[in-house]
């Protein structure tokens, strides 16, 4: 939809349309993506960790213990690496924001030309995108946007998004790991805590996979199936190892 700054050009009977128009678009697909990373590994590794310890016949207490140094250590990691990428992504777009910038003062026609060729693309005639063209190039800060868009596809990001991301990671991290190791708080004999960290983590997992293909438009029930599955292999694989190495 467009911002408001463009639409003050309308005439006003489309005005009026925007104006009592409302689109229902999903627009956090950046936060849920941030949720999604954090909640799947918070979910798995400590799952995969406390079932692997619990094949050595550990205490719930140091089971406890190494989940939570995993999952802090986890969160941490986790954060700081969308925090990382969301400042690539935010220093790359500056890169080319400036590179562009040079180019449309430097080489104006060559830019001018590509903005008909973008355009082109799209079936517009040729007598049709010449006054795009020209009306663009008069507004070098509406050009330089279309360029950025059409022309390298980049979005411009939110300046906070870098931060935003990693705190998201990391909380969910943290929520989806403190589910595997919930029994391990209140049953002191291993061999049951266990058992009830895998029935619950595998009902939370089956439940965020749910969640998440509705979110991300795929199916919620294969997606359930596929999450839970995901994390039963890597938990019997962690168990399955720590037993084979003690035995």
């Amino acid at each position: 939809m467009a911002g408001t700054e463009h639409r003050l050009s309308l005439d006003p009977e489309k005005q009026n349309l925007l104006n009592h128009h409302t689109e229902k678009h999903f627009t956090a697909g950046e936060v849920v993506r941030d949720i999604i990373i954090g909640v799947s590994d918070g979910l798995t590794v400590p799952f995969a960790l406390t079932a692997g310890l619990s094949g050595t016949n550990a205490s719930s207490s140091i089971v406890l213990t190494a989940g939570i140094a995993e999952v802090a250590a986890g969160a941490i990691s986790m954060g700081l690496g969308g925090y990382l990428a969301a400042k690539s992504e935010a220093d790359h777009y500056a890169r080319e924001l400036k590179r562009e910038q040079e180019e449309i003062i430097a080489v104006p026609e060559t830019e001018a030309a590509e903005v008909a060729e973008i355009l082109a693309q799209y079936g517009v005639e040729e007598h049709e995108y010449e006054p795009v063209v020209n009306a663009l190039r008069k507004k070098p800060q509406a050009w330089l946007d279309f360029m950025m868009k059409f022309e390298l596809g980049l979005e411009k990001p939110d300046p906070r998004r870098a931060l935003h991301s990693a705190m998201t990671i990391a909380i969910a991290y943290i929520l989806g790991g403190l589910v595997p190791l919930a029994p391990y708080m209140f049953i002191s004999r291993v061999e049951e805590a266990v058992v009830f960290s895998v029935v619950v983590t595998l009902v939370a997992l089956m439940i965020f996979g749910y969640a998440k293909g509705h979110f991300t438009g795929n199916k919620p029930f294969r997606s359930a199936l596929e999450t839970a599955l995901i994390g039963a292999i890597a938990s019997a694989a962690a168990f399955g190892m720590a037993k084979a190495f003690n035995a």
